[in-house]
């Protein structure tokens, strides 16, 4: 039997053994893919996902974009603000709430976004196999489930 921990200098054992560097590593690898995907849609992975949230909910307010997404309300503030130059959402005041709804434009990327957030899937599933990048997906969201 093989065994390459044989092969592995110490610093390559205690970063393979690493939780945090090999997400970040995973993190780097499906972040390429997803920017390669999504290139269509003329958006980053992040501002699709905004988007995505906000066309399914008009007049949804920024601090749950922020829960949904799992990001600081002052990036979505951000993300919102970038969204908003290029006229795909808008802000609305209702009384102390701002509640954000999207245009035209934002509603007609749609279409492009989904076909996107498939063929990122599609690219991934079709490395990793269907059952392993379910596995994984799962793994991953449990885990992030206790470390909350």
């Amino acid at each position: 039997m093989y065994n390459q921990d044989k092969f592995m200098s110490d610093t390559e054992k205690i970063l393979n053994g690493c939780l945090y560097f090999s997400t970040n590593s995973l993190a780097r690898l499906i972040t390429k893919l997803a920017d390669e995907e999504f290139r269509i849609t003329g958006l980053s992975p992040a501002h699709a996902f905004v988007m995505i949230v906000v066309n399914e909910k008009p007049g949804i307010v920024p601090g749950e974009i922020s829960n949904r997404l799992q990001i600081a309300p002052s990036t979505v503030t951000r993300f919102i603000d970038q969204l908003e130059k290029k006229e795909l959402l808008k802000r609305k005041s209702e009384g102390k709430a701002v509640k954000i709804f999207p245009l035209q434009k934002g509603m007609d990327l749609q279409e492009s976004i989904d076909s996107a957030w498939k063929g990122l899937h599609d690219r991934y599933t079709s490395i990793l196999g269907d059952k392993y990048s379910d596995v994984l997906t799962q793994l991953i969201n449990d885990a992030i489930k206790k470390l909350e």
